[in-house]
């Protein structure tokens, strides 16, 4: 019998490479996906594991670098999907070109939503597959100097929560949401926010994180926060008013807040 199979988006660095390495390490063959040359080298990393590894360069913030990456697999059946791409938008939204938001908009939701479409599809069909999607505890907080991304990640949130009851007749496949908080990944060097409070503190370990999120798939739990100090966030965040919670994002993702 062949092993199954895993898509890995945003797989180069971070979360995405430790979902890659957990299922390479459990015994899948992978498509890994970035949209940088980085991926090669991150591929040959995972190839110690002994399955089939493949890696793309592809846009996902386009339809057709999704195709890209549905055409790299060669009509295999997904067994998981790890829609994990996705990117930020730190520094005030009025100093911001559009292309920069317009990125992070279609990353994060149009290409996520028409790759978990396509593929969710065909689980459906069979009843059978597996999707974790990663969302962020960014989506229950108003995201003052990072407004657009944590937009993003709310409507990411709330729309794998609705496609979950939507589904939910379909038992043999499971549609998990990661919602992890601040991680140590590239994540706040691309979105220029080095220099914030945020971006300097402490973070979460990528692996723990994906752990937690590999775990809760196979599970089937419909959703996970990863980090106790994140489900408290998660918490205070339902009962407190959202002019309250957009003033503590400022003071920790507005530029140079980390200096003071």
């Amino acid at each position: 019998m062949p092993n199954k199979f895993a898509v890995i988006t945003g797989a180069s660095t971070g979360i995405g490479f430790e979902l890659a390495t957990l299922a390479a390490q459990n015994g899948y063959d992978i498509l890994v996906v970035a949209n940088e040359a980085l991926i090669d080298a991150a591929a040959a990393d995972f190839k110690q594991f002994g399955t089939t590894v493949q890696s793309i360069n592809a846009d996902l913030s386009t339809i057709a670098g999704v195709d890209d990456v549905l055409a790299a697999t060669g009509g295999r059946t997904i067994d998981l999907l790890f829609a994990n791409a996705g990117t930020g938008t730190g520094g005030a939204f009025l100093d911001q070109d559009v292309a920069t938001w317009r990125f992070a908009v279609d990353t994060n939701i149009t290409g996520t939503l028409y790759l978990v479409q396509r593929v969710l599809k065909d689980m459906v069909a069979r009843d059978d597959g597996k999707i974790l999607v990663t969302g962020s505890i960014a989506g229950y907080i108003p995201g003052a100097f990072n407004a657009v991304y944590n937009g993003t990640k709310a409507f990411i949130d709330n729309f794998t929560e609705a496609l979950r009851n939507e589904i939910k007749e379909s038992k043999g496949v499971t549609l998990t949401t990661l919602m992890p908080g601040a991680t140590e990944t590239e994540f706040f060097d691309r979105a220029g926010m080095e220099d914030t409070s945020v971006g300097q503190a402490k973070k979460d370990d990528p692996a723990k994180v994906a752990k937690d999120g590999w775990d809760a798939l196979m599970s089937g739990k419909g959703h996970i926060v990863s980090g106790l100090h994140n489900k408290l966030q998660v918490a205070a965040a339902g009962v407190m008013p959202q002019s309250v919670l957009a003033e503590a994002h400022r003071h920790m993702a507005e530029p140079g807040s980390g200096k003071d």
